[in-house]
């Protein structure tokens, strides 16, 4: 059996502890799987007095990863720092250049670096893995780099971030609002201090970034991502879905148009039946729609010291086993420029919540915008509040009154238009709210 692969760790947090316990425990297990023995020699981290829960006897300390990054003391850098600049993008850059493979989990310096890192590692003839990066111990990196590499990708979409998955799944469980259920999150530890990254699906975002380049052979575009957050779903949204047959989620979808490469982040309705839908609490689930195998679902946990360790740890067997696949699926010269499909003309159906004034011709005004701008309704819900002074006989005041349309497949550009319109007879009361629906098995 070959010398054992030395790996340093760079970023001892959560993560970067599982990963040390992880092999001190399976370490013989990885051996005897891969051929050749794996053993921590290195880490790295700013405070060496802090007790992390794992056992660093025998290996070096460095306090900059950058100088372990080039030492001859390993072989493989597993940088967990985090941030998509600094410390953890000057380690791996000088981690390449000095020849070590290195495995990463952070999807954020991919999301801006992938491409040119990806062709630093071919020139130095290393690998660079990070399964961990997206959807955490779910294998949907080496699925869409080696297992469909058989089949033509027409479309990717996935739940990827935790904490909105269970702020959605708590607002319909248990009826609450999303203000409330946010702030059990963050006392739970399921959302940060600052949660904003989260809830404006940012995170989700740059993990779609890279599975679309997976999926599509295109260079990584993280930039070029329609975004929308949860922060505007309302308990009455959730409440309507319920009746109406699907649930909320917040979905990363790519996919292949006539347009271009549609890259989305946003609610969705999606039906009760799906198997989408099904997936509750801080759990991710990957969907891959593939021309021969046709749609393939992963699920398990996008988060969390173990799950994402586990990935590290395979990503770290590869190397040991020599399997040595490109980084984003083909070589970095091959990737194809992004080209962004137009959102505006994503088709689909669309769910619409407006607050309509109570008077005469409101709803024929509405009827009209939404016919001017040919979109046929499926269905139109009218929820009646409680008329203030009800309860007191004093005379009552009018209030806007929620109404909910469901149209049949249309252009969001039309949906736009059409709302635009509604506006401007002043008809309805604040913002109106939109969310797609999405056609899923």
């Amino acid at each position: 059996m070959a010398n054992a692969l030395r790996l340093g760790v760079a970023g001892l947090g959560t993560v970067g502890a599982s990963v040390v316990n992880l092999i001190a425990k399976h370490g013989n297990s990885i051996a005897r799987k891969s051929g050749r023995g794996v053993t921590v020699t290195a880490v790295s981290a700013r405070d060496k007095s802090r007790d992390r829960g794992c056992d660093l006897t025998g290996m070096t300390w460095f306090t900059d990863p950058v100088e372990m990054a080039k030492s001859d003391a390993i072989d493989v850098f597993i940088e967990l720092i985090g941030g998509d600049n600094g410390a953890a993008e000057t380690s791996v850059r000088a981690a390449l250049s000095s020849g070590k493979h290195v495995v990463t989990a952070n999807k954020a310096l991919l999301a801006k670096h992938g491409v040119e890192l990806a062709r630093l590692a071919e020139d130095n003839g290393v690998c660079l893995n990070y399964e961990a990066a997206v959807a955490g111990g779910i294998p949907i990196v080496k699925t869409l780099r080696e297992s469909m590499s058989g089949n033509e990708i027409s479309r990717v979409y996935g739940i990827l971030n935790g904490t909105c998955n269970y702020i959605l799944t708590r607002m319909e469980d248990e009826g609450i609002s999303f203000e409330d259920c946010l702030a059990d999150a963050q006392r739970l530890g399921y959302a940060e201090a600052d949660p904003t990254f989260d809830i404006e699906g940012n995170d989700t975002a740059h993990k779609l970034a890279i599975l679309t380049s997976l999926a599509f052979g295109t260079k990584i575009a993280a930039d070029d991502i329609y975004l929308e957050g949860i922060t505007s779903i309302t308990t009455a949204d959730i409440e309507a879905a319920d009746e109406l047959g699907y649930r909320i989620k917040l979905l990363g979808v790519a996919q292949r148009t006539e347009t271009g490469i549609e890259q989305r982040v946003h609610p969705t309705m999606v039906p009760k039946s799906s198997a989408i839908a099904r997936i509750d609490g801080v759990l991710n689930a990957v969907a891959v729609d593939g021309d021969f195998v046709g749609e393939i679902v992963l699920v398990g946990p996008g988060a969390g010291g173990n799950a994402t360790a586990s990935s590290v740890v395979a990503d770290v067997a590869d190397i040991a086993r020599g399997d040595e696949t490109p980084v984003l699926a083909m070589p970095a010269a091959d990737l194809a420029d992004y080209k962004r499909a137009r959102m505006r003309l994503h088709e689909g159906g669309y769910y619409i919540r407006l607050s309509v004034i109570d008077r005469p011709g409101a709803f024929a005004e509405i009827a009209r915008c939404m016919a001017d701008a040919d979109i046929s309704l499926e269905s139109i819900v009218q929820r009646r509040r409680a008329k203030a002074g009800a309860e007191t006989g004093k005379p009552e005041a009018s209030q806007p009154q929620p109404v909910i349309l469901i149209t049949y497949e249309t252009t969001e550009v039309a949906v736009r238009e059409a709302l635009e319109a509604i506006a401007s007879k002043g008809v309805i009361s604040g913002k109106p709210q939109m969310i797609r629906i999405e056609k899923l098995a």
